[in-house]
């Protein structure tokens, strides 16, 4: 699988790309883009069809659907985007995979707490509808986790 992705962006990588993006940053963008995709593509399926729009009682708390739908579609992309990060992104990193994988976590915990608060601001204050709010939501993430996982954690060299 590995080999098929990166055959197909070294494909993708052509001429106008290579005078603008570094292959790193092409990498990170396709890879960060599928997951991305696969993200919205879940979290609409969970709220739509699955929960129904229709809160969650867990019996000691209610959760709303829409951070219902957050929290179940979170570790299916957490292991698919350290996957693609680790093998195909930033593939070269002399850190260990479980420094590799900590650091992802603490990065993805900053994330998560980007998604929380900006989907909860921006659907229960603003009354933005949930899908295109955690689209708004997860593009400002994802800013943030690039230079955290290009600089800290799969940086190519050790201090």
């Amino acid at each position: 699988m590995k080999r098929l992705i990166d055959k197909i962006l070294g494909r993708l990588y052509f001429y106008p790309l290579k005078k603008f993006i570094p292959y790193v940053t092409f990498r990170y963008a396709a890879c960060g883009g599928l997951n991305m995709v696969l993200d919205w593509t879940l979290y609409f399926i969970l709220y739509n069809f699955i929960l129904r729009k229709e809160n969650v009682d867990l019996g000691f708390v209610v959760i709303s659907p829409y951070i219902a739908a957050f929290l179940i579609v979170f570790p299916i992309t957490f292991f698919t985007g350290f996957w693609l990060n680790n093998n195909i992104a930033f593939h070269g990193s002399p850190l260990k995979n479980g420094v590799k994988m900590s650091r992802y976590l603490m990065v993805v915990c900053v994330s998560l707490l980007i998604n929380y608060f900006g989907l909860k601001l921006l659907v229960e204050h603003f009354h933005i509808y949930p899908t295109p709010s955690k689209i708004l939501v997860t593009l400002a993430a994802t800013a943030v986790s690039y230079f955290s996982q290009k600089y800290f954690t799969f940086r190519r060299h050790t201090a």
